[in-house]
């Protein structure tokens, strides 16, 4: 990953060389954009835009119907994250907050081995 600046907003970009759509890419996208976050007010600059790249993207077949399903759903409105400022090093799990945070029914993928 790198980051990169313009305007007092510092954007992220993600190389990833292979995600597993189902499972996987969900958990990257908010780690990485909490990372961001973090980044960003460690830096005292303003989140910008998430890239994620992707070289080898792949569905399981035991994957496809929840994904289906998942595709199908309305988005809701993208909650906001709050994090206690603080250094960098002292962030701990209790310090984030998701403001607003909607979210569909569970989807069950099991693991492809």
């Amino acid at each position: 990953f790198q980051f990169y600046v313009d305007g007092g907003e510092l954007s992220c970009q993600l190389y990833q060389r292979s995600a597993d759509i189902a499972l996987g890419v969900p958990y990257n996208i908010a780690s990485y954009s909490a990372l961001l976050s973090m980044m960003a007010q460690e830096c005292s600059l303003v989140p910008g835009i998430f890239v994620h790249t992707i070289g080898d993207a792949h569905i399981y077949l035991n994957h496809r119907e929840g994904l289906k399903k998942q595709l199908a759903r309305k988005s809701y409105p993208l909650p906001q994250l709050k994090i206690t400022k603080k250094p960098f090093s002292k962030i701990r799990f209790e310090d984030f907050e998701l403001k607003n945070y909607k979210h569909h029914d569970f989807i069950r993928f099991p693991i492809a081995v």
